[in-house]
């Protein structure tokens, strides 16, 4: 079974992991662009990703999947933040599909490809 989150900034995202890193689930954290009133990321391949992720979480046992919105396009292309300087993050692009814990991501259209990302949720 998947249990799901999704939060929206640095804060709450910090925040939600720090639980999650009590519990026994492996934990994904998928960061994208922050979604308009539209329900839609400012972010192209993020909109291409999630479809891919959704059909790859259909079939994934015991992970909880995290959603995370980095913010709007000005704030995430801005070099100080907090998504990109955080150590256990360095995030260079959205969408990053990270193993929470491991060296394990796909970065940008690696996100798209649902080889890639089946594989990376089968590790679990």
């Amino acid at each position: 079974m998947v249990t799901r989150s999704e939060v929206e900034g640095y804060d709450a995202f910090c925040k939600l992991i720090k639980e999650l890193e009590t519990q026994d689930k492996t934990v994904y954290v998928f960061f994208s662009g922050s979604k308009d009133s539209t329900g839609k990321s400012w972010c192209p391949d993020c909109v291409v990703a999630v479809p891919v992720l959704e059909k790859a979480l259909e079939t994934a046992e015991d992970i909880h999947f995290v959603y995370v919105g980095v913010g709007d396009r000005a704030y995430w292309k801005d070099p100080n933040c907090p998504f990109r300087t955080d150590k256990r993050l360095r995030l260079k692009c959205v969408p990053t599909l990270i193993k929470w814990g491991q060296p394990d991501k796909l970065e940008d259209e690696e996100c798209s490809k649902a080889d890639l990302v089946s594989m990376l949720f089968e590790e679990s």
